[in-house]
């Protein structure tokens, strides 16, 4: 996709170079200048765009994430399910869109669920 970008980019800006200075001749029209630079900048642009760095596929990129726990969850105690071990925030991460604990103490992973309320 970016070999064609750059094609089509060269392609506008080359047309609009030759519009530009076209105009200049003795039988040229000043209206060309117009669309010579609207060629040139749109080349420009185009050329911008598809030359612009992009995150590559694999690579991990900074994400911050909120998670807005219910009002009667208290961090300080927070325990493990299996050994109940103190559980601090950062044993909480995100995985896949779910809250997941991760027990320093017996290396137990597993998903914050909220039980009801009613």
């Amino acid at each position: 996709m970016r070999v064609v970008g750059n094609i089509f980019a060269g392609i506008l800006i080359f047309f609009g170079v030759l519009f530009i200075w076209g105009s200049f001749s003795p039988q040229g029209q000043w209206g060309w200048i117009i669309v010579g630079l609207i060629s040139v900048g749109i080349g420009l642009v185009l050329v911008y765009f598809t030359n612009r760095p992009q995150a590559k596929i694999g690579e991990q990129q900074p994400i911050k994430v909120q998670i807005d726990l219910p009002a009667n969850v208290n961090l300080d105690t927070l325990k493990c399910q299996s050994c109940g071990g103190n559980l601090t925030l950062e044993n909480i991460r995100l995985v896949a869109g779910s809250p997941v604990v991760n027990c320093p103490y017996c290396h137990t992973t597993y998903q914050l669920t909220e039980d009801p309320k009613w």
